[in-house]
Protein backbone atom coordinates (compact mmCIF):
# COMPACT_ATOMS: atom_id res chain seq x y z
CA UNK A 1 0.00 0.00 0.00
CA UNK A 2 1.19 3.25 -0.98
CA UNK A 3 1.42 5.83 1.74
CA UNK A 4 0.77 9.92 1.14
CA UNK A 5 3.39 11.97 1.98
CA UNK A 6 2.67 14.26 5.23
CA UNK A 7 2.42 17.91 4.59
CA UNK A 8 4.97 19.56 4.53
CA UNK A 9 6.43 21.81 8.03
CA UNK A 10 4.70 25.02 5.89
CA UNK A 11 1.79 23.64 5.44
CA UNK A 12 1.57 22.59 8.99
CA UNK A 13 2.09 25.49 10.48
CA UNK A 14 -1.03 26.67 8.61
CA UNK A 15 -2.89 24.67 11.41
CA UNK A 16 -1.62 25.49 14.76
CA UNK A 17 -3.78 26.22 17.80
CA UNK A 18 -3.78 30.09 18.54
CA UNK A 19 -2.88 30.40 21.89
CA UNK A 20 -6.93 31.12 22.83
CA UNK A 21 -9.54 30.25 20.94
CA UNK A 22 -9.92 31.84 17.34
CA UNK A 23 -12.92 35.02 18.52
CA UNK A 24 -14.63 36.97 15.82
CA UNK A 25 -17.83 38.45 17.84
CA UNK A 26 -17.42 39.06 21.59
CA UNK A 27 -20.54 37.85 23.90
CA UNK A 28 -22.14 41.36 23.32
CA UNK A 29 -21.80 40.73 19.32
CA UNK A 30 -19.85 43.00 18.62
CA UNK A 31 -16.55 42.15 16.04
CA UNK A 32 -12.89 42.07 17.85
CA UNK A 33 -9.83 41.96 16.16
CA UNK A 34 -10.20 38.69 13.79
CA UNK A 35 -7.44 36.23 13.01
CA UNK A 36 -6.08 36.98 9.80
CA UNK A 37 -5.33 33.36 9.21
CA UNK A 38 -9.16 32.74 8.55
CA UNK A 39 -11.37 33.88 6.14
CA UNK A 40 -14.36 36.31 7.61
CA UNK A 41 -17.37 34.53 6.29
CA UNK A 42 -20.00 36.96 3.68
CA UNK A 43 -22.87 38.62 5.60
CA UNK A 44 -25.30 36.88 3.65
CA UNK A 45 -24.02 33.39 4.46
CA UNK A 46 -24.55 34.26 7.90
CA UNK A 47 -27.89 35.12 7.82
CA UNK A 48 -28.37 31.52 6.40
CA UNK A 49 -26.20 30.56 9.89
CA UNK A 50 -28.79 33.13 12.02
CA UNK A 51 -31.42 31.20 10.01
CA UNK A 52 -30.52 27.64 10.73
CA UNK A 53 -29.73 28.21 14.39
CA UNK A 54 -33.13 29.49 15.21
CA UNK A 55 -34.46 26.71 13.27
CA UNK A 56 -32.45 23.95 15.22
CA UNK A 57 -33.31 25.72 18.37
CA UNK A 58 -36.80 25.45 17.90
CA UNK A 59 -36.44 21.71 16.93
CA UNK A 60 -34.57 21.17 20.01
CA UNK A 61 -37.02 22.69 22.44
CA UNK A 62 -39.96 20.63 20.39
CA UNK A 63 -37.80 17.30 20.72
CA UNK A 64 -37.57 18.10 24.53
CA UNK A 65 -41.18 18.55 24.65
CA UNK A 66 -42.07 15.11 22.63
CA UNK A 67 -40.13 13.39 25.64
CA UNK A 68 -42.41 14.89 27.85
CA UNK A 69 -45.30 13.77 26.26
CA UNK A 70 -43.93 10.24 26.17
CA UNK A 71 -43.42 10.45 21.88
CA UNK A 72 -39.72 10.33 22.82
CA UNK A 73 -37.81 7.89 24.92
CA UNK A 74 -35.10 10.32 25.61
CA UNK A 75 -33.43 13.41 24.04
CA UNK A 76 -30.40 14.80 24.27
CA UNK A 77 -30.64 18.82 23.89
CA UNK A 78 -27.82 20.82 22.36
CA UNK A 79 -29.40 23.93 23.25
CA UNK A 80 -26.03 26.35 23.59
CA UNK A 81 -23.91 24.39 20.62
CA UNK A 82 -26.30 26.35 17.67
CA UNK A 83 -23.21 27.60 16.28
CA UNK A 84 -20.94 24.45 16.62
CA UNK A 85 -23.13 22.34 14.41
CA UNK A 86 -24.68 24.54 12.30
CA UNK A 87 -21.70 26.86 11.39
CA UNK A 88 -19.93 23.07 10.26
CA UNK A 89 -22.28 21.67 8.59
CA UNK A 90 -23.11 24.65 6.23
CA UNK A 91 -18.49 24.24 5.18
CA UNK A 92 -19.76 21.25 4.01
CA UNK A 93 -20.48 20.57 0.10
CA UNK A 94 -23.52 18.18 -0.73
CA UNK A 95 -21.36 15.37 -1.10
CA UNK A 96 -19.21 15.39 1.54
CA UNK A 97 -19.80 13.05 4.74
CA UNK A 98 -21.09 13.75 8.10
CA UNK A 99 -20.88 11.42 11.03
CA UNK A 100 -23.24 12.68 13.93
CA UNK A 101 -23.12 11.70 17.89
CA UNK A 102 -26.59 11.49 19.61
CA UNK A 103 -26.11 15.61 20.36
CA UNK A 104 -25.94 16.34 17.03
CA UNK A 105 -29.41 16.28 15.59
CA UNK A 106 -29.16 20.46 14.50
CA UNK A 107 -26.26 19.80 12.05
CA UNK A 108 -28.72 17.26 10.36
CA UNK A 109 -31.44 19.28 9.98
CA UNK A 110 -28.91 21.79 8.24
CA UNK A 111 -28.25 18.60 5.64
CA UNK A 112 -31.87 18.83 4.80
CA UNK A 113 -33.23 15.32 7.02
CA UNK A 114 -36.54 15.81 7.71
CA UNK A 115 -37.52 16.22 11.22
CA UNK A 116 -39.21 13.46 12.06
CA UNK A 117 -36.72 11.01 10.59
CA UNK A 118 -34.03 12.43 12.59
CA UNK A 119 -35.77 11.45 15.86
CA UNK A 120 -37.30 8.03 14.77
CA UNK A 121 -34.19 6.04 16.25
CA UNK A 122 -35.16 7.88 19.86
CA UNK A 123 -38.38 7.11 19.23
CA UNK A 124 -37.74 3.33 19.34
CA UNK A 125 -37.59 2.57 15.68
CA UNK A 126 -34.96 0.01 15.60
CA UNK A 127 -32.86 2.18 12.66
CA UNK A 128 -31.74 5.33 11.85
CA UNK A 129 -35.13 6.86 10.33
CA UNK A 130 -33.44 7.99 7.14
CA UNK A 131 -31.28 6.50 4.13
CA UNK A 132 -27.66 7.29 5.00
CA UNK A 133 -26.67 7.15 1.47
CA UNK A 134 -29.58 9.42 0.08
CA UNK A 135 -28.19 12.20 2.83
CA UNK A 136 -24.50 11.64 3.18
CA UNK A 137 -25.29 11.39 6.59
CA UNK A 138 -24.06 8.18 8.53
CA UNK A 139 -26.43 7.07 11.38
CA UNK A 140 -26.19 9.31 14.90
CA UNK A 141 -24.07 7.05 17.36
CA UNK A 142 -24.37 6.60 20.46
CA UNK A 143 -21.35 4.88 21.77
CA UNK A 144 -18.47 7.91 22.20
CA UNK A 145 -15.82 8.22 19.47
CA UNK A 146 -16.48 4.95 17.22
CA UNK A 147 -17.99 6.79 14.91
CA UNK A 148 -14.63 8.61 14.13
CA UNK A 149 -13.12 5.28 13.14
CA UNK A 150 -15.74 4.97 10.56
CA UNK A 151 -15.21 8.30 9.30
CA UNK A 152 -11.36 7.75 8.96
CA UNK A 153 -12.16 4.69 6.80
CA UNK A 154 -14.80 6.49 4.73
CA UNK A 155 -12.19 9.31 4.15
CA UNK A 156 -9.03 7.10 3.49
CA UNK A 157 -11.65 5.42 1.09
CA UNK A 158 -13.40 7.74 -0.73
CA UNK A 159 -9.43 9.56 -1.84
CA UNK A 160 -7.95 6.35 -2.97
CA UNK A 161 -11.46 6.34 -5.29
CA UNK A 162 -9.88 9.51 -6.66
CA UNK A 163 -12.80 11.58 -5.24
CA UNK A 164 -12.37 14.94 -3.29
CA UNK A 165 -15.12 14.30 -0.59
CA UNK A 166 -14.41 15.93 2.79
CA UNK A 167 -15.71 14.04 5.73
CA UNK A 168 -17.11 15.97 9.13
CA UNK A 169 -16.70 13.97 11.70
CA UNK A 170 -18.48 15.26 14.91
CA UNK A 171 -17.39 14.71 19.13
CA UNK A 172 -17.53 15.59 22.29
CA UNK A 173 -15.00 16.29 24.79
CA UNK A 174 -15.69 13.06 26.89
CA UNK A 175 -15.14 11.28 23.05
CA UNK A 176 -11.03 12.65 23.57
CA UNK A 177 -10.76 9.92 26.42
CA UNK A 178 -11.79 7.02 24.42
CA UNK A 179 -8.94 4.97 22.46
CA UNK A 180 -11.48 4.95 19.41
CA UNK A 181 -10.65 8.83 19.46
CA UNK A 182 -6.57 8.44 19.25
CA UNK A 183 -6.73 5.59 16.55
CA UNK A 184 -8.91 7.51 14.43
CA UNK A 185 -6.84 10.29 14.51
CA UNK A 186 -3.81 8.27 14.42
CA UNK A 187 -4.90 6.78 11.41
CA UNK A 188 -6.16 9.53 9.52
CA UNK A 189 -2.74 11.38 10.03
CA UNK A 190 -0.49 7.94 8.54
CA UNK A 191 -3.13 7.48 5.82
CA UNK A 192 -3.47 11.65 5.16
CA UNK A 193 -7.32 11.08 5.09
CA UNK A 194 -9.38 13.91 4.39
CA UNK A 195 -11.26 14.02 7.68
CA UNK A 196 -11.85 17.25 9.85
CA UNK A 197 -12.49 16.05 13.31
CA UNK A 198 -14.58 18.94 15.51
CA UNK A 199 -14.97 18.27 18.72
CA UNK A 200 -17.31 20.24 20.97
CA UNK A 201 -15.81 20.76 24.12
CA UNK A 202 -19.26 21.95 26.29
CA UNK A 203 -17.22 21.22 29.75
CA UNK A 204 -18.88 17.75 30.58
CA UNK A 205 -18.29 14.58 29.79
CA UNK A 206 -22.24 13.75 31.43
CA UNK A 207 -20.82 14.92 34.84
CA UNK A 208 -17.54 14.46 34.28
CA UNK A 209 -15.56 17.67 33.96
CA UNK A 210 -13.20 18.51 31.31
CA UNK A 211 -10.43 19.26 34.61
CA UNK A 212 -10.80 15.63 35.31
CA UNK A 213 -10.84 14.50 31.58
CA UNK A 214 -7.20 16.20 30.71
CA UNK A 215 -4.74 18.89 31.92
CA UNK A 216 -3.56 19.25 27.67
CA UNK A 217 -3.52 23.31 27.57
CA UNK A 218 -6.48 22.48 24.67
CA UNK A 219 -7.84 19.52 23.52
CA UNK A 220 -7.30 20.68 20.02
CA UNK A 221 -3.64 20.53 20.88
CA UNK A 222 -3.95 16.90 21.19
CA UNK A 223 -3.52 16.75 17.25
CA UNK A 224 -0.33 18.13 17.35
CA UNK A 225 0.67 14.78 18.80
CA UNK A 226 -0.67 13.22 15.56
CA UNK A 227 1.31 15.97 13.29
CA UNK A 228 -2.21 16.74 11.91
CA UNK A 229 -3.58 20.69 11.29
CA UNK A 230 -5.29 22.17 14.85
CA UNK A 231 -7.16 24.90 16.09
CA UNK A 232 -9.13 26.17 18.96
CA UNK A 233 -12.26 28.52 18.46
CA UNK A 234 -14.80 30.00 20.54
CA UNK A 235 -17.67 27.46 19.44
CA UNK A 236 -20.69 30.09 20.25
CA UNK A 237 -19.24 32.89 17.67
CA UNK A 238 -21.14 31.66 14.93
CA UNK A 239 -18.36 33.98 12.60
CA UNK A 240 -15.09 32.34 13.86
CA UNK A 241 -16.88 28.84 14.05
CA UNK A 242 -17.43 29.30 10.00
CA UNK A 243 -14.19 31.06 8.92
CA UNK A 244 -12.06 28.51 11.05
CA UNK A 245 -14.22 25.44 9.09
CA UNK A 246 -14.18 26.93 5.75
CA UNK A 247 -10.53 27.02 6.30
CA UNK A 248 -10.21 23.27 8.20
CA UNK A 249 -12.49 21.94 5.37
CA UNK A 250 -10.81 23.83 2.41
CA UNK A 251 -7.40 22.57 3.80
CA UNK A 252 -8.19 18.74 4.02
CA UNK A 253 -9.84 18.96 0.57
CA UNK A 254 -6.61 20.45 -1.06
CA UNK A 255 -4.77 16.95 0.35
CA UNK A 256 -3.01 18.94 3.19
CA UNK A 257 -4.31 15.52 5.75
CA UNK A 258 -6.84 15.59 8.59
CA UNK A 259 -7.57 18.55 10.92
CA UNK A 260 -8.95 18.78 14.44
CA UNK A 261 -11.17 21.49 15.83
CA UNK A 262 -11.75 22.42 19.23
CA UNK A 263 -14.65 24.22 19.82
CA UNK A 264 -14.96 25.87 23.19
CA UNK A 265 -19.33 25.67 23.68
CA UNK A 266 -21.32 24.71 26.79
CA UNK A 267 -24.27 22.59 27.16
CA UNK A 268 -27.11 24.54 28.40
CA UNK A 269 -29.81 21.81 29.11
CA UNK A 270 -28.60 18.64 31.18
CA UNK A 271 -27.27 15.85 29.42
CA UNK A 272 -30.43 14.26 28.25
CA UNK A 273 -34.16 14.56 29.80
CA UNK A 274 -33.03 11.70 32.16
CA UNK A 275 -30.05 13.88 33.93
CA UNK A 276 -30.27 16.17 36.65
CA UNK A 277 -27.82 18.30 36.25
CA UNK A 278 -28.08 20.28 39.60
CA UNK A 279 -26.07 17.12 40.64
CA UNK A 280 -22.51 18.29 39.47
CA UNK A 281 -22.60 21.85 37.88
CA UNK A 282 -23.62 25.27 39.73
CA UNK A 283 -27.00 27.27 38.29
CA UNK A 284 -24.14 30.44 38.16
CA UNK A 285 -22.36 28.61 35.60
CA UNK A 286 -25.25 28.37 33.46
CA UNK A 287 -26.39 31.75 33.93
CA UNK A 288 -22.85 33.14 32.73
CA UNK A 289 -22.77 30.85 29.76
CA UNK A 290 -26.53 32.52 29.31
CA UNK A 291 -24.88 35.76 28.43
CA UNK A 292 -22.51 34.03 25.69
CA UNK A 293 -25.92 32.99 23.58
CA UNK A 294 -24.93 32.24 20.29
CA UNK A 295 -28.19 33.38 18.26
CA UNK A 296 -27.68 36.33 20.01
CA UNK A 297 -24.29 37.34 19.64
CA UNK A 298 -24.64 36.72 15.97
CA UNK A 299 -28.32 38.25 15.61
CA UNK A 300 -26.42 41.54 17.54
CA UNK A 301 -24.31 41.60 14.80
CA UNK A 302 -26.41 41.25 11.67
CA UNK A 303 -28.70 43.83 13.26
CA UNK A 304 -25.98 46.59 13.29
CA UNK A 305 -24.93 45.09 9.84
CA UNK A 306 -28.75 45.71 8.52
CA UNK A 307 -29.48 42.48 6.72
CA UNK A 308 -31.34 41.37 9.81
CA UNK A 309 -34.62 43.02 11.05
CA UNK A 310 -37.62 43.31 13.37
CA UNK A 311 -39.66 41.86 9.80
CA UNK A 312 -36.86 39.35 9.40
CA UNK A 313 -37.42 37.73 12.71
CA UNK A 314 -41.58 37.83 12.25
CA UNK A 315 -41.08 35.65 9.08
CA UNK A 316 -38.35 32.84 10.57
CA UNK A 317 -40.56 32.86 13.98
CA UNK A 318 -43.45 31.76 11.48
CA UNK A 319 -41.97 29.37 9.65
CA UNK A 320 -40.06 27.60 12.38
CA UNK A 321 -43.66 27.32 14.50
CA UNK A 322 -45.48 25.62 11.32
CA UNK A 323 -41.90 23.33 11.39
CA UNK A 324 -42.67 22.15 14.97
CA UNK A 325 -46.13 22.23 14.42
CA UNK A 326 -45.62 19.65 11.53
CA UNK A 327 -42.93 17.45 13.47
CA UNK A 328 -45.51 17.67 16.30
CA UNK A 329 -48.02 16.32 14.38
CA UNK A 330 -45.57 13.31 12.58
CA UNK A 331 -44.30 12.36 15.86
CA UNK A 332 -48.56 11.89 17.68
CA UNK A 333 -48.98 9.93 14.56
CA UNK A 334 -48.89 5.90 14.96
CA UNK A 335 -45.94 4.50 12.88
CA UNK A 336 -47.49 1.22 11.36
CA UNK A 337 -45.14 -1.80 12.55
CA UNK A 338 -44.32 -4.93 11.01
CA UNK A 339 -43.55 -7.97 13.72
CA UNK A 340 -42.00 -9.67 10.88
CA UNK A 341 -38.97 -7.66 10.54
CA UNK A 342 -37.75 -8.39 13.45
CA UNK A 343 -36.47 -11.87 12.04
CA UNK A 344 -35.65 -10.82 8.36
CA UNK A 345 -32.04 -9.18 9.05
CA UNK A 346 -30.46 -11.32 11.71
CA UNK A 347 -28.96 -13.83 8.98
CA UNK A 348 -28.36 -13.54 5.46
CA UNK A 349 -29.89 -16.85 5.35
CA UNK A 350 -32.48 -17.48 8.00
CA UNK A 351 -31.64 -20.84 10.54
CA UNK A 352 -33.96 -23.03 10.92
CA UNK A 353 -35.31 -21.87 14.41
CA UNK A 354 -35.90 -18.18 12.76
CA UNK A 355 -37.88 -19.82 9.92
CA UNK A 356 -40.22 -21.65 12.99
CA UNK A 357 -40.60 -18.48 15.05
CA UNK A 358 -41.27 -16.17 12.00
CA UNK A 359 -43.99 -18.69 11.35
CA UNK A 360 -45.32 -18.63 14.93
CA UNK A 361 -45.83 -14.85 14.29
CA UNK A 362 -47.25 -14.68 11.22
CA UNK A 363 -49.86 -17.46 12.44
CA UNK A 364 -50.51 -14.75 15.22
CA UNK A 365 -51.08 -11.71 13.26
CA UNK A 366 -53.34 -14.09 10.79
CA UNK A 367 -55.27 -15.40 13.85
CA UNK A 368 -55.40 -11.46 14.83
CA UNK A 369 -56.22 -9.97 11.78
CA UNK A 370 -59.55 -12.38 11.64
CA UNK A 371 -60.90 -11.46 14.93
CA UNK A 372 -60.86 -7.89 13.55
Amino acid sequence: MTLVEPPSARQFEKFLPAASAVQYLDADGKPTPSDARYPHPADDRLVEVYRQMVRGRRFDQQATALTKQGRLAVYPSARGQEACQVSAAMCLRPTDWLFPTYRDSMAMTVRGIPAAEILSMLAGDWHCGYDPAVHRTAPQCTPLATQLLHATGLAHAEQRRGRDTVVLALCGDGATSEGDFHEALNFAAVFHAPVVFLVQNNGFAISVPLARQSVAPSLAHKGVGYGIGSEQVDGNDPVAMMGVMDEAVRFAREGNGPVIVEAHTYRLDAHTNADDATRYRESAEVEQWLTRDPINRLRTYLVAQGTVDDAFDEQLTAEVEAEAAALRAAMNADRPADPTELFRHVFAEPTPQLREQLAQVEIELAAEAEED
